[in-house]
């Protein structure tokens, strides 16, 4: 029964009020709030001696539009408020904080030099999972504070609190603070819709840190309406490893669709750890993310159902970001090394633009793998004097296995150089190929290495991409390869026109692509009995 106002007019209407309680009958409700839940905030904010002006739902029934009129009672009684109060004393508003009511009220406090908060109010775990879920809207503590007036000073102080014992995150803006909120209402809402529902299509979203607002976690949620219910295969939780979330099976819906019906769950979250962010471990994970993730289980779960945290191998696998900056062309991107399900280390290139897809990728030498290369820095920094510098990193030409390719694509090129020439001889044939896109430049020293008889020429747009793949991904350029700075079909087209050099004199061209998501082949391999369960956490 959905008893819900159509408009916010009819929070006003008094016809609407005794048709909700005919129809309620003599079922409980409260929207704003039991005491259980509201306590802490009142708590936390309500002090013995101290003056606080106590509103449960009164701004929001008062507040029904926005006409003259209406304004004209609300700025009465808001300035009432502020006459009552001496200075640190408090305003506590419980509120839907629907958008022109939140856009009121910190509007109206902050011109008048009061801080403003507004505080999310928790929902207690048995109103997230009981049968009959309330409506979607959170409810919201505005926390107003008088302050002195400072003649001339223009300071507004604008913060929100997520959490109960969170720490508040100060906000730019009244713009920035109404945003956050309608986000933290978006995904209460999308939370009611994956409890009422399953199936509802992709759906990912990102959960971000509370003290810098950057992405920590991207979550996807997969349901498996084909899974037959059972006591313990409702609800599951998937950490995939650093440096994996590239890969078909964890970066592609159908991939994610193909882990979930191997798990064997009815839904199936997947984590990915974003870059940049500090992780101590699948524990320390597990107990950050038990209550988000709590919010996103389906509907019909068993009182205390142990949900289970998988991933690959038990752990949260490995990334290093070796080196991040900002090209004028191609944006922002790192380069990182990573481990894979094969213990191999591997260098990548990624554009942060799209985060999902490797460019360019080399396998590095086992001498200089991840534990090495930090016991060597661990060690120096035991020799280096407390003032010297940090060292660069080692130069990385030294630690590129040049002789594997680890692009499917790059390896069908290579094979089919075999159509140019008898295969026998070709190595001892002439090549002249034409590489469009450098990348990391695995692709051309590949056949710079491999073929001694080959003269390649690259083409690259972006001088940057040049630099990264000399200094990182062991690129050198020589009498037999040169790269050539330009747009690509423009070198081309400046080929078939110049006099003396055709562009029918290369033997073949080579288009670098830089669109490999994964690896299906190798992801697919990856079945029930390999995910390793951690400690379960009960609701």
């Amino acid at each position: 029964m959905n008893l819900l106002p159509k408009s916010c007019q009819e929070f006003g209407s008094v016809d609407y009020w005794e048709k909700f309680f005919q129809q309620r009958g003599r079922r409980a409700f409260e929207w704003y709030g039991s005491y259980l839940e509201l306590c802490g905030v009142l708590h936390k904010y309500i002090k013995p001696r101290e003056k606080v002006v106590l509103d449960k739902g009164t701004l929001d029934a008062v507040l029904t539009d926005e006409e003259e009129k209406t304004l004209h009672q609300v700025d009465r009684m808001l300035a009432e408020v502020g006459r009552v109060l001496q200075v640190g004393g408090r305003y506590l508003c419980i509120s839907l904080a629907q958008a022109h009511i939140l856009k009121k009220a910190v509007g109206h406090f902050s011109r008048e030099g009061w801080m403003v908060r507004v505080h999310q109010v928790a929902n207690s775990q048995d109103q997230v999972l009981e049968a009959e879920p309330r409506f979607s809207l959170p409810v919201f503590a505005f926390i107003m504070t008088k302050f002195r007036p400072v003649p001339g000073s223009a300071l507004q102080i604008f913060e929100l609190c997520a959490q109960e014992q969170g720490k508040p995150v100060r906000l730019e803006s009244a713009e920035r603070l109404a945003e956050a909120v309608r986000e933290r209402q978006q995904y209460a809402w999308l939370c009611s819709q994956l409890y009422r529902k399953a199936g509802l299509g992709s759906v990912s979203l990102d959960l971000c840190d509370g003290d810098t607002g950057e992405p920590r976690y991207t979550l996807h949620v997969v349901d498996s309406p084909t899974v037959k219910p059972s006591r313990d295969n409702h609800f599951a939780i998937f950490i995939i490893p650093q440096g994996r979330e590239t890969e078909w099976l964890f970066g592609m819906e159908e991939g994610r669709k193909q882990l979930a019906a191997s798990a064997g769950f009815r839904r199936l979250i997947t984590v990915a750890l974003h870059r940049g962010q500090r992780y101590e471990g699948m524990d320390s994970i597990q107990a950050e993310l038990s209550a988000r993730v709590m919010e996103l289980a389906p509907a019909g779960m068993p009182a205390q159902q142990q949900v289970p945290f998988l991933s690959v191998g038990g752990d949260i696998g490995v990334r290093t970001v070796q080196h991040q900056d900002c090209s004028p062309l191609s944006g922002s991107y790192v380069v990182e090394d990573v481990q894979g399900d094969d213990k191999h280390y591997f260098r990548r290139l990624i554009f942060l633009s799209n985060r999902n897809v490797v460019q360019s990728e080399a396998r590095l030498l086992k001498d200089v793998s991840h534990r090495a290369q930090k016991k060597r820095k661990k060690d120096r920094k035991k020799q280096r004097p407390a003032d010297a510098p940090e060292d660069l990193p080692a130069a990385p030409g030294q630690s590129i296995d040049k002789s594997y390719l680890c692009c499917e694509h790059h390896k069908a090129m290579i094979a089919g150089l075999a159509l140019l020439r008898n295969p026998e001889l070709l190595l001892e044939t002439p090549l002249a190929l034409l590489v469009v896109g450098l990348g990391g430049g695995s692709l051309p020293l590949f056949v710079h290495d491999h073929f001694p008889k080959s003269c390649v020429d690259a083409v690259e747009i972006d001088p940057s991409m040049l630099e990264v793949a000399t200094q990182w991904f062991g690129f050198s350029q020589s009498d037999r390869m040169k790269v050539h700075i330009a747009d690509g079909l423009d070198y081309i087209t400046s080929l078939a026109g110049r006099e003396g050099t055709a562009i029918r004199e290369f033997g073949g061209v080579l288009r670098e692509e830089s669109s490999r998501v994964g690896r299906p082949a190798r992801a697919s391999r990856i079945h029930l009995e390999q995910l390793a369960l951690s400690q379960s956490f009960t609701r």
